[in-house]
């Protein structure tokens, strides 16, 4: 078995994975100055944030189709081509709707590349190895997490006395860097060979024999080629073997799996957190600066957490880990929220001298000394006083002068959910979708489920804003623990083990 081939192949592959934590996490330090310079309605913010997931449904819902007729690494590259326009796109746009625009076109490569990587890696991986290899989708996602983060950090404190950034152009910068990886990504694709399977698939036997060769030794090879052949013949005696294939009754098991976790994944609010990681913080009243420090920590622990989770998958199995990773899930959030729920707001006569440098707080006087014990009751009373726009415009500054909170809670909290993601529901989820699928329908099937997962993705990130601002901070995150107390329990139900067994033992075992 020539392992070193295969993670070189994992490594390229997954690289769009790193764009798409990039193009996820980077949104974070951009949305405070778009949103001021553009003077964005929550609901415009959330559209900014969003409309990637959005664009990224219909990609996701075609890529597998797409990447069986013409071949998973074909499709590969013209993501990467995508990915370098939206990032040009969105640093130069002039307007609210460009910058929406260029994003979704960001959104269609990063669902394409979501989909294909996992299910290439799955394709080209030895049945002990495969959860590790694809789990290197995951890793290179939260390095790409990270990267952005200290990318926007080091702009942030950049600025400070800097001629070429202001805090008018700096979200440009941040935007932009992103082409630099879209390119090279496209490079290093030629360095690939197409998919095993896929060439199986499609009658070409001998360049197949070639790739199988270098991944596994001769005899292994051999008996897998064949196992892959009597596979494709099996299904080709079955009709539907397309999309009404997957709705058939034996299908009904891994379907229902996959749409659970596909849901499970985002609703439980891993998108809101790190789409809005400095929102959150500067909720808590730390600042600025230190808002971009802290989303820099989260960061850092998706990784140390994906790694540990790489390292213990193909021992503990799939199940274990996504059981564990949820109970860590709603603990953590449990923590969250009482940290937001014990916070309470007092404005000072101080306090509102020292707003006064950034605007006219002068009618904030009428609310000096009050206690106020949510953050919704606190807002309501600002906006009564300065109105929505002045308050939009300035809000961190203005939940900074008057809360009182234990913020080390709330990033402990925090990060435990990061963490507890990074060891379960993000890694596991690509794993089990490229495992309990035929191979025939295996792209079309995932295409459907990522689907699934890219419109909760949306749904969730579009109204994180609108539910900061209506519902509170506390009422927020208790939905996020509600929705992955359901998850438990029905992954605990139905979710069966696949660790260890190759993709034709999965076929002949999940679907009966």
């Amino acid at each position: 078995m020539n392992t070193s081939y295969t993670l070189r192949i994992a490594l390229i592959v997954s690289l769009g994975g790193f764009l798409y934590g990039f193009d996820a996490s980077v949104i974070s330090g951009v949305i405070g100055y778009v949103g001021t310079q553009y003077n964005l309605t929550a609901i415009q913010q959330g559209w900014v944030v969003s409309s990637p997931t959005f664009a990224a449904m219909f990609s996701m819902l075609t890529a597998g189709t797409i990447s069986t007729k013409f071949g998973r690494r074909k499709v590969l590259l013209f993501v990467a081509i995508l990915y370098a326009i939206s990032a040009i796109g969105s640093a130069i746009a002039p307007t609210y709707e460009t910058l929406v625009i260029s994003r979704m076109i960001g959104g269609l490569a990063f669902g394409a590349a979501l989909i294909l990587a996992p299910l290439y890696i799955a394709e080209i991986s030895p049945a002990e190895k495969r959860g590790r290899l694809v789990s290197i989708q995951q890793l290179n996602l939260v390095i790409g997490l990270s990267a952005a983060y200290f990318s926007n950090y080091f702009l942030q404190i950049g600025m400070e006395g800097s001629s070429l950034l202001n805090e008018t152009n700096i979200w440009r910068w941040m935007l932009g860097v992103e082409a630099i990886p879209a390119i090279l990504y496209f490079i290093f694709l030629f360095f690939v060979p197409r998919s095993p399977r896929w060439l199986l698939l499609k009658g070409k036997s001998e360049e197949a024999e070639t790739v199988l060769s270098k991944i596994l030794e001769p005899e292994k090879a051999l008996s897998e080629k064949v196992s892959i052949v009597e596979s494709i013949k099996e299904q080709d005696r079955q009709p539907n073997a397309g999309l009404p294939g997957l709705f058939k009754k034996n299908m009904r098991l891994v379907l229902l799996i996959g749409l659970i976790i596909g849901i499970v994944q985002m609703i439980t609010g891993i998108n809101a957190i790190f789409f809005y990681a400095n929102s959150i913080f500067e909720q808590s009243g730390v600042g600025t600066n230190a808002a971009f420090a802290q989303a820099v920590l989260v960061g850092i622990t998706f990784i140390v957490f994906t790694v540990i989770s790489m390292m213990i998958i193909d021992r503990f199995g799939r199940k274990p880990l996504l059981l564990i990773g949820l109970i860590g899930v709603i603990l953590s959030l449990g923590i969250t929220t009482y940290g937001f729920q014990q916070a309470t707001f007092k404005l000072t006569k101080g306090s509102i001298t020292a707003l006064n440098e950034d605007f006219d707080a002068s009618p904030l006087s009428a609310l000096s000394d009050q206690v106020f014990n949510s953050d919704l009751s606190y807002k309501k009373a600002v906006i009564e006083q300065i109105g929505r726009e002045t308050f939009g415009l300035h809000q961190n500054k203005i939940i900074e002068a008057a809360i009182n909170i234990e913020s080390v809670m709330v990033l402990v909290g925090i990060l435990g959910f990061i963490a507890s993601f990074a060891l379960s529901l993000g890694p596991v989820m690509w794993v089990l979708l490229s495992e309990i699928f035929p191979t025939k329908i295996r792209g079309m099937a995932i295409s459907v489920i990522g689907f699934v997962n890219s419109s909760t993705s949306t749904i969730v990130t579009l109204v994180f804003p609108w539910e900061l601002e209506n519902l509170g901070n506390v009422t927020t995150f208790l939905i996020y623990i509600v929705f992955a107390a359901i998850g438990f329990v029905l992954l605990a139900k139905l979710l069966p083990e696949t660790k260890g067994k190759s993709l034709e033992e999965l076929e002949m075992e999940l679907v009966k």
